[in-house]
């Protein structure tokens, strides 16, 4: 049982992986924009107002569940080998300030 393995985490996630989902969406804001413009007068205002809360609030959940993925995809579980983790260890022990005797 003491024999475990240890793992660090590591996240390769860029901007570039998201840029197109960005871009995407943004064009989903400015299409319920136009829309909403053009079903803009004084008698149908109320429907230029849900048309922009149904695209926004249809869009988002698609959204989030893009960026939730692609995230999930660029986290990877890296074995660290034996002669880190003591690395690591005598860095900390070393690295620690000294108290005051008061």
């Amino acid at each position: 049982m003491e024999n475990k393995q240890k793992y660090r985490v590591v996240c390769t996630l860029k901007f570039g992986d998201i840029y197109g989902q960005i871009i995407v969406w943004l064009g989903v804001i400015f299409v319920s924009l136009a829309s909403s413009l053009a079903l803009w007068s004084s008698t149908r205002q109320i429907y230029a107002f849900a048309t922009i809360g149904i695209i926004l609030v249809l869009s988002l959940p698609f959204l989030l569940f893009a960026f939730v993925t692609t995230l999930f995809n660029h986290i990877e579980f890296v074995p660290v080998e034996e002669t880190e983790t003591r690395k690591s260890a005598v860095g900390a022990k070393i690295s620690k300030p000294m108290e005051a005797n008061a």
